[in-house]
């Protein structure tokens, strides 16, 4: 090729390039992606680098760097070479910006938190931050929604959700992560009566909309209680989860998927309008849902744990303001008997993590304590068990498990990179016709609890306890 058509087709390219978006432009001009908000640069715990480990070595992988930090179970996130934590130490909850690379820390910000958490976990924050090229924002334990600036860590803006809104007290504190859709940043606050998700300029703070409540709520089917009777809405009932609101294109329009503590609602993300609501919650008091739906194409799969909720899918009509109901399981709780393969248990009961979808087919941990944990393979639109492994703890903690419990797993390379919550570290093939795993190691720095998910950014991994954070070199070229 001639130079001065090279030169021409690499400046095309360039251009092509900067056309795209700015998050998008940075990302493909280094080796690797960001892993700038909850599950990841898709939010669905996938990504897309390359020449990574294929397998775990003897010793584990090469640690790059390890810190004492504090309480919380949120994961980390990565923009460019920031990483940012938000944890507590003490009387306050901090969020700070370290060198994703050194971890040194560049910038803390800090301010008072007096929660308690009243079952005994830990005090510290819940909610992953969530980074564009220049902000960060962060929802506290006690419902602070702060923005600062990622650069400086200076304030922008702050939301006192707790004083703004009527919010009935959570069991667990605030653990529903922000979305930014649509240019708004969409919350589950949980407020009463009707600000159960409320929308807020990123740039300001300011509210844009509020929505879900009593107006969507009241007269609505209970389904699965018995009888399936009609809600009547309380002015004392709690709205907010402990999922993160999902964003998806379904029948060429954008939509928010929320799973409240009441069940799925569908929303028109720029007005809050209320497409659907579908009541998916078990019948005891103290019992929450914290997985993510999974959306894909038309099809929506919600999953929770306690008291036998089990799983379901739902199919959005092309009207996008109605659903179809594809299976349910355990299905005996609509008055029909599961086949006997599922008979007596659901096919999935996913307590705080969020499945894989690859190719038709969800990978999952499931079971709603560590006695009950399993390792699962599911086909989306059957609720077919495809594989199955044990990984009960047994009935008592101990002497740290050879198991995953129930794990944490993100998926690259066509691999599921798995963390289990005592800190158990594996690597397992996506496989739908057996539990590939491919190499296991304990990690000696993590211990039981383990709930955060891997964090994959540039081919370092980044993996969270209770109190420790570690970075690990996952590239192949050890």
């Amino acid at each position: 090729m001639a130079l001065h058509s090279f030169r021409t087709l690499a400046c095309t390219l360039a251009m092509a390039l900067l056309s795209l978006s700015p998050r998008l432009a940075s990302a493909a001009s280094v080796a690797g992606e960001d892993w700038p908000q909850f599950l990841g640069p898709r939010a669905n715990g996938t990504s897309l680098e390359t020449g990574l480990l294929n397998a775990l070595p003897k010793d584990g992988p090469k640690k790059i760097w390890s810190l004492k930090i504090g309480t919380g179970y949120s994961a980390p996130s990565v923009q460019s070479n920031r990483l940012v934590l938000h944890h507590r130490l003490g009387k306050e909850e901090i969020i700070e910006c370290f060198n994703a690379a050194t971890g040194a820390s560049n910038w803390r910000y800090a301010y008072p938190c007096n929660y308690t958490d009243p079952y005994g976990y830990n005090n510290g924050p819940r909610c992953t931050p969530l980074l564009t090229e220049d902000r960060c924002y962060t929802f506290g334990v006690e419902g602070k929604l702060l923005c600062l600036d990622l650069a400086t860590g200076k304030m922008v803006w702050e939301r006192d959700t707790a004083k703004d809104f009527q919010i009935p007290e959570a069991f667990f504190g605030v653990g529903s992560t922000p979305i930014l859709e649509g240019g708004l940043l969409i919350v589950m606050v949980g407020g009463q009566p009707n600000s159960g998700v409320v929308a807020f300029d990123p740039a300001t703070g300011k509210t844009v909309w509020e929505s879900v409540g009593a107006k969507n709520w009241e007269g609505q089917p209970m389904y699965d209680w018995p009888g399936e009777r009609l809600v009547r809405w309380v002015p004392y009932e709690k709205q907010a989860s402990y999922s993160t609101p999902v964003a998806a294109t379904v029948h060429g329009k954008r939509t928010v998927f929320a799973l409240t503590r009441q069940g799925l609602v569908s929303l028109e993300p720029k007005t809050g309008e209320v497409n659907f609501s579908r009541w998916f919650r078990s019948g005891v008091n103290d019992s929450v849902n914290a997985a993510n739906p999974v959306v894909v194409d038309d099809f929506v799969f919600i999953s929770a744990a306690y008291y036998r909720i089990g799983s379901v899918l739902l199919q959005v009509k092309p009207d996008g303001k109605s659903f179809e109901q594809v299976w349910r399981s355990p299905n005996e709780l609509q008055g029909r008997p599961p086949p006997p393969e599922q008979r007596g248990t659901p096919a999935l009961e996913i307590h705080w993590t969020t499945p894989i979808y690859h190719e038709g087919n969800l990978y999952a941990f499931s079971g709603r304590n560590e006695p009950d944990a399993r390792f699962r393979c599911v086909e989306l639109k059957t609720g077919r068990v495809l594989w199955d492994r044990d990984e009960s703890w047994g009935k008592g903690r101990g002497k740290q498990p050879d198991v995953f419990g129930r794990g944490s797993a993100i998926m690259a390379e066509g691999k599921l990179i798995v963390l289990g919550e005592g800190g158990l570290l594996g690597i397992v093939k996506v496989n739908p016709e057996k539990l590939d795993e491919v190499s296991r190691w304990q990690v000696p720095d993590l211990h039981y609890p383990c709930w955060a998910a891997p964090v994959l950014s540039r081919k370092r991994l980044y993996l969270r306890s209770e109190d420790h954070l570690v970075c690990f070199d996952f590239s192949a070229k050890q």
